[in-house]
């Protein structure tokens, strides 16, 4: 496989998932938030909230669509640009996204339409349910994704048949219920809730500084403030447990988000800041809390946290076992009734990924000479400065917005929404969450390099056989897609923020002054009334 092949693809996937990562956290945020703010005016009867609601959701049928739309083409690069991976681990991997579509998308279209043009035709109790049902699909979306990503990142419940060549499930419950997974999907899910609360911050404390909008701005606000502390804290707390599923499952992963290159005695410090160097193999000037990454990765305090350099010496023994496995494979191939070459296989399955490693330095990984062996364990470790950073920066982030949320609980409960140097703190912290979130996906799947799927199927080799021309044509085709609908998106949004809130009242209202509680044109243009909303 040429490499340069597998480097575009990689690039381009990488480009394709990011960018559709900026829609589905906001889209899984606000489908909640609508819930919120629907069941208040299901409560209360009150117009204004009504015209939250819809104001929002105009919001999210906009993000929504354009995710929708970015994800099919994700989608589709299994087969385009990863033939081989769909082949070999196609079976286990494309159930959680077939049942995703099925069970979760077709949920969420069949129940959108209704939810956006059934104001009018359905009661309320009933449209309240109706939101309700998008925000549940749309969060079980994630949940199947998740969870064929988390199979990606711990391979349970299933295993390598050598007469079909292929992986296979033997387990769909233990796919299912992948601790991996299952931590990703509350960490990911909470993390999408932030970035939906702080859009929704942000966007109400931008209508308070330019004094537009008032009392539909404090409640969303409010709303916001409660739902984003809530999810600010999850974010937090559900990260841990990220990081403990690691400490079993991913253990190099670890290792390099801590640049931690020796095994410490127990329990392992926290390594707060330093200078990752892969080349001398330590951190330079790093700050380190004691205990903590310990009690963090192992909850205990004799548990111990494995160094980088112990885990390469770990996978040097297992590409050493998976060359065994490889030549027992090779054997019951050329005689399927081979009784002593399938025991051997059976004894060394487990690392014939390591194995299939040496394939990036030789043809026939039983050739390999004891150099290639140690590059390729070498090979096992991620960029560790990377990994190191992104982290940090996606920690400190997390940390940041527990602040933001509790600040902006404590001065919502006070009434003291027009607090100015708050409201434009939280204009110019709109961004800091989505780069949270994206470099949470790079530390998720950059952690896992060089695995396609984590100690099964080496990424080099799970291309398809494309051409550098076709690779980058495709690149600067999609580059050039997503940047205009990008700008359609941003435009979009930025025109019904400026229309506002009450843009349809107001075009059917006359124009006279506007009522203080509802934050809606008075007299009897109004629009519905408690009873008949």
């Amino acid at each position: 496989m040429d490499l340069a092949v597998v480097d575009l693809s990689r690039l381009q996937f990488a480009l394709t998932a990011l960018y559709h990562f900026l829609f589905v956290p906001l889209t899984l945020g606000l489908s909640f938030m609508l819930v919120i703010m629907e069941s208040i005016y299901v409560m209360t009867r009150r117009p204004i909230w009504r015209t939250i609601t819809k104001f929002w959701g105009t919001l999210f049928g906009i993000n929504f669509a354009i995710g929708v739309a970015t994800g099919i083409t994700m989608e589709f690069q299994f087969g385009m640009n990863w033939s081989y991976y769909s082949h070999y681990v196609g079976d286990i991997f494309g159930a959680p996204l077939a049942i995703e579509g099925l069970m979760a998308f077709f949920l969420e279209a069949t129940f959108v339409g209704l939810m956006f043009f059934g104001w009018n035709k359905l009661k309320p109790h009933a449209h309240l349910f109706v939101t309700f049902m998008v925000a549940l699909g749309t969060n079980l979306s994630a949940l199947w994704i998740l969870i064929a990503n988390g199979w990606m990142q711990n391979p349970v419940g299933a295993q390598f048949n050598p007469d079909t060549m292929r992986m296979e499930v033997v387990d769909f419950i233990a796919v299912v219920f992948n601790p991996v997974a299952q931590a990703k999907f509350v960490h990911t899910v909470s993390a999408g809730y932030v970035i939906a609360s702080v859009f929704v911050l942000g966007v109400s404390a931008f209508y308070l500084l330019r004094g537009k909008h008032k009392a539909f701005a404090k409640r969303s606000m409010t709303v916001a403030a409660a739902f984003g502390l809530a999810s600010s804290l999850s974010v937090v707390v559900l990260g841990d447990e990220s990081g403990y599923a690691l400490t079993d499952n991913q253990k190099m992963k670890l290792a390099a988000i801590e640049a931690m290159w020796h095994t410490e005695a127990a329990p392992a410090p926290l390594t707060l800041i330093g200078m990752p160097d892969m080349a001398a193999q330590k951190t330079h000037g790093e700050i380190k809390l004691p205990w903590v990454m310990g009690l963090i990765a192992t909850r205990s305090l004799d548990g111990q946290v494995e160094g980088i350099l112990p885990l390469v010496a770990v996978a040097e023994t297992r590409i050493e076992s998976g060359m065994l496995a490889y030549d027992a494979l090779e054997k019951v191939k050329a005689d399927p009734h081979d009784v002593v070459a399938r025991a051997a296989f059976e004894t060394h399955r487990n690392d014939l990924g390591y194995g299939l490693m040496l394939k990036r330095y030789v043809a026939d990984p039983r050739t390999a000479t004891p150099e290639q062996v140690r590059k390729a364990a070498w090979d096992t470790v991620p960029n560790v400065p990377l990994m190191f950073w992104t982290f940090r920066v996606m920690a400190g982030i997390g940390f940041a917005m527990i602040a933001l949320f509790t600040t902006a609980f404590v001065l919502c409960t006070l009434r003291k929404h027009e607090t100015k140097w708050f409201l434009r703190l939280a204009v110019l912290a709109i961004p800091l969450p989505w780069i949270a979130a994206e470099v949470g996906w790079v530390v998720a799947e950059m952690g896992r390099q060089p695995w396609a799927v984590d100690g099964v199927l080496p990424t080099f080799l799970g291309a398809s056989s494309l051409t550098v021309p076709q690779l980058w044509a495709t690149i600067i085709g999609f580059t050039v897609l997503y940047g205009a609908l990008a700008v359609v998106e941003v435009g979009l949004i930025l025109r019904t923020l400026k229309k506002g809130p009450f843009a349809e009242q107001e075009a059917f209202a006359s124009p006279v002054d506007e009522d203080p509680e509802t934050d809606t044109p008075a007299g009897p243009s109004s629009g519905p009334s408690p009873v008949t909303a």
